[in-house]
């Protein structure tokens, strides 16, 4: 799988990029997005003030996502965020590793001390897991926090990491 990270590009990358957004969204099981969420929201999602987004592709096109942004502004920008999205058929392949440790590096190169996701859905399970073994712990627990799909109310977790060892 030969399989290349790129920054994203608006113009050229949004119409795929969208696609995938639509694909993850639809089933209501991992982000906080309606299925019928407008365009211009996905698009200032992807590529608004402050977001960097990377894509990853290859000879096929993109095949995942991810954005980096501050967590929060001014005393908490010390602080990176990143969400993430791969094309249902790619999954389990070790794409969201590639993408997470991209990510991570991304972050200690911009300047970030920490990494932080603030919506990790727990019924999510590969995605807890990812994460905790690319160094998060679950730092808080949101109860009943997410309106899942399939599971009503669910928990949602707070996961951080430091970036001193990247």
């Amino acid at each position: 799988m030969d399989i290349h990270i790129r920054p994203a590009v608006e113009e050229n990358d949004f119409a795929a990029m969208q696609k995938i957004f639509r694909e993850v969204i639809r089933n209501g099981d991992s982000y906080v997005f309606y299925a019928d969420t407008p365009e211009e929201d996905a698009r200032e999602y992807w590529f608004g003030q402050g977001v960097r987004s990377f894509v990853a592709e290859d000879s096929s096109g993109i095949l995942g996502m991810y954005k980096l942004i501050q967590n929060q502004r001014d005393r908490g920008s010390h602080v990176a965020n990143a969400s993430f999205m791969i094309h249902q058929k790619h999954r389990a392949r070790g794409l969201g590793t590639l993408l997470g440790k991209h990510s991570l590096a991304e972050a200690k190169k911009s300047g970030f001390l920490a990494m932080q996701f603030n919506f990790v859905i727990s019924a999510n399970i590969p995605a807890v897991r990812l994460w905790e073994k690319l160094g998060f712990f679950i730092a808080g627990t949101l109860p009943k926090a997410f309106r899942h799909e399939k599971l009503g109310l669910t928990d949602v977790y707070v996961m951080y990491r430091l970036l001193d060892d990247i």
